[in-house]
C-alpha cells in the first residue's frame, strides 16, 4: 500500500473531525443543574393548572421531559444539597441537618462532590447561588471542586440586609449605628449581615436582595460564555434563592398575599428562561439542563409558601402540623423536575419513573464518560435510559430520611416500594397556624397505596389482604437498606459552632458591613471590593 497523498490526509482528517465532533459533544456535554429552594410541586404550571406564573418553565417542560414522581433526597436544605452533590443520603455522607452561620464544619472533606469528579474530567465548573454546605476553611465551594463561585453561603434569611424581603414574621433591616440599634426579633438574624461571595472574597455585606436574582443571571451568563469560548465542557450548579421567602418587593408591589409569592415565582421563572436562552445561544443541543427543587414548600410562611398540588398529606393534617418541608410526607420531598437537552431528550414527554435528586450525580458522571468514585456506595442511579426515553423504570426502593419534623435527623424511617409508601415514624412540621404534629412511631408501619391515595389520607387496614401481602416485601427492603448503610464507608459531619467562623468582611463595622453607612456608595465597585474585602480561611 502506497503512502497517502497530502490531499488524502486532509480529506481523512476532515472526515474524522466530522465523526469525532458529535461524539465529543455527546461524550462530554455541558451540564446546568438549577436547584430551586422550597419550591412546591404545584408551583409549576405544567404540573398544576392553577399556577400561571411559570411560562418559561412550562416551555421547558414542553421542549423536554417532565418528571412527576421525582423526589428530593431530604426535606430540608443542607442534607438535600449534600445528597445532590454526592449521590449519597445523609446517613452515608454525614449531612443530616442544616449548617449554621457559625458552623465550623460542612460537607465532610472525604466526600467527593460531583464538581470534583467533573473537574478532574476536564470540565470548567461553576457554582452560583446558595451553598449551605459549610463556608469555613476548606468547606467553602472554592475548595470543593468549583473553579468559580458567586453566591451566598446559606439561606438569604440567615443574615440581615438593608433591603429585607417579605418574611413571616417580618424582619428589620441591618442596624447602622451600634449595639443600641440592634433589635432582637424571633426567627430573624439581626447581628450579622448576609454576605455575598465571589470565590473566597466577600464582595458585598449586606447583600442587596432586590438585585440578587439579576446578579445571579449576569454571573451565570458570563460563566457560560467564558466556558463555551474556552472550548472546555462546563458544569454550572445554579442554586437559586427563590422560593425560600420572596427576595424583595416587586415593582409595582402586588396588593398582598398570593400576589407577592406569585411575583417572586414569576421572577424565578424568568431567570430560568434567561439561562436556557443563553445556553442555547452557545450551541443548542450541547447542554443538558436539569431543573429541580431542593424540598417542598415552607408551610409555616403561610401565603409566602408554595403550592403542594395534590400532595397534601391528609393523614398528618388531621393530626396537626404541616405535611410539607421537613417532613417525609409527599409534600416534603416530591418536587418539580424537568430535563431539557434538544435532540437527545424527548420533548413533550411526561415520565412517571420514580427518580430523585440523588440520581443527578451518577447520571451526569456517566454522561461525561467517567467513573464513580471508589470505596463507597451510592443511593443514586444512572437514569440516562429514562432521560433518553428508552425506559420509564427508576428506583425499586427509595428512602426518605427524617428531616426535622419527627425522629432523629437523617435516620431512615420512611421508604417507598413501587406504589407503596411505608412510615415507621410520622410527624408534622410547623404549619401556618403554628401547630406541630407530634411524632408517632408505627410498628408495624403505616402503609399507603399512592396509586389510589396520592393525598396520603387513609393507610391500608392492617388486617387487609393487600397490607399482609406487601408488608413482607417492605420489611425485607427496609432491613436490606439499613444493612447496606451500616456496612458502607460512612462519613461524619462536624456540626460544631464558633462565632469566629461567621463570615465577616469588617468586624469594625456594625453587622460586619464592608463599608460604613453614609459613605459614597452603598455597593463598592467590584474591583475595589476584591482588593478591600476578604475572608480569612
Amino acid at each position: 500500500m502506497g503512502t497517502p497523498s497530502p490531499r488524502a490526509v486532509l480529506v481523512l482528517a476532515a472526515a474524522l473531525a466530522g465523526l469525532l465532533a458529535p461524539r465529543a459533544a455527546y461524550g462530554q456535554p455541558n451540564f446546568i443543574v438549577i436547584l430551586a429552594d422550597d419550591v412546591g410541586w404545584g408551583d409549576l404550571g405544567a404540573n398544576w393548572a392553577e399556577t400561571k406564573e411559570t411560562p418559561h418553565l412550562d416551555e421547558l417542560a414542553a421542549e423536554g421531559t417532565r418528571f412527576v414522581d421525582f423526589h428530593s433526597a431530604a426535606s430540608t436544605c443542607s442534607p438535600s444539597r449534600a445528597s445532590l452533590l454526592t449521590g449519597r443520603l445523609g446517613a452515608r455522607n454525614g449531612v443530616t441537618h442544616n449548617f449554621a452561620v457559625t458552623s465550623v464544619g460542612g460537607l465532610p472533606l472525604n466526600e467527593t462532590t460531583l464538581a470534583e469528579v467533573l473537574q478532574e474530567a476536564g470540565y470548567s465548573t461553576g457554582a452560583i447561588g446558595k451553598w449551605h454546605l459549610g463556608h469555613h476553611g476548606h468547606h467553602h465551594p472554592s475548595f470543593r471542586g468549583f473553579n468559580y463561585y458567586f453566591g451566598i453561603p446559606y439561606s438569604h434569611d440567615m443574615g440581615c440586609t438593608d433591603t429585607p424581603g417579605y418574611n413571616l414574621p417580618p424582619c428589620p433591616p441591618c442596624p447602622r449605628h451600634g449595639a443600641a440599634a440592634r433589635i432582637a426579633r424571633k426567627d430573624c438574624y439581626t447581628e450579622v449581615a448576609l454576605p455575598l461571595f465571589e470565590n473566597i472574597t466577600i464582595v458585598q455585606q449586606p447583600v442587596n436582595l432586590s438585585s440578587l436574582a439579576a446578579r445571579y443571571a449576569e454571573e451565570a451568563a458570563r460563566f457560560i460564555r467564558q466556558a463555551s469560548n474556552s472550548g472546555r465542557p462546563f458544569f454550572l450548579y445554579l442554586a437559586l434563592a427563590h422560593m425560600h421567602v420572596p427576595l424583595g418587593v416587586p415593582s409595582p408591589p402586588p396588593a398582598s398575599g398570593r400576589g407577592i409569592y406569585g411575583a417572586a415565582l414569576n421572577e424565578m421563572d424568568a431567570l430560568v428562561g434567561w439561562i436556557k436562552r443563553v445556553a442555547d445561544s452557545h450551541g443548542k443541543g450541547n447542554t443538558l439542563l436539569w431543573f429541580a427543587g431542593d424540598n417542598g414548600p415552607w408551610a409555616q410562611k403561610c401565603e409566602l409558601a408554595g403550592r403542594l398540588g395534590p400532595f397534601v398529606g391528609a393523614w398528618q393534617r388531621q393530626r396537626g402540623g404541616s405535611s410539607a418541608k421537613q417532613t417525609t410526607w409527599e409534600g416534603g420531598h416530591r418536587v418539580p423536575a424537568l430535563v431539557y437537552w434538544p435532540g437527545r431528550i424527548p420533548a413533550k414527554r411526561t415520565s412517571h419513573a420514580l427518580l430523585s435528586t440523588l440520581d443527578i450525580f451518577p447520571t451526569l458522571v456517566a454522561l461525561a464518560g467517567v467513573a464513580l468514585p471508589p470505596n463507597r456506595r451510592f443511593d443514586g442511579l444512572d437514569v440516562s435510559p429514562v432521560l433518553f426515553g428508552w425506559s420509564d423504570v427508576g428506583h425499586k426502593v427509595l428512602l426518605h430520611p427524617n428531616s426535622g419534623a419527627a425522629g432523629k435527623d437523617g435516620e431512615i424511617e420512611t421508604l417507598r416500594l413501587a406504589q407503596y409508601k411505608a412510615f415507621y415514624t410520622t410527624g408534622g412540621a410547623m404549619a401556618c397556624d403554628g401547630s406541630i404534629g407530634p411524632a408517632e412511631h408505627h410498628q408495624p408501619p403505616l402503609i399507603f397505596n399512592l396509586d389510589r391515595d396520592i393525598q396520603e389520607q387513609e393507610p391500608l387496614d392492617l388486617a387487609s389482604r393487600e397490607y399482609q401481602a406487601v408488608l413482607p416485601a417492605i420489611s425485607r427492603a427496609y432491613a436490606q437498606a439499613l444493612e447496606d448503610i451500616a456496612t458502607d464507608n460512612v462519613s461524619v459531619a462536624d456540626y460544631s459552632k464558633d462565632p469566629a467562623a461567621t463570615p465577616c468582611c469588617n468586624a469594625q463595622h456594625v453587622a460586619c458591613r464592608c463599608q460604613a453607612p453614609g459613605s459614597h456608595a452603598a455597593v463598592l465597585d467590584p474591583r475595589t471590593e476584591r482588593r478591600a474585602t476578604r475572608l480569612c480561611l
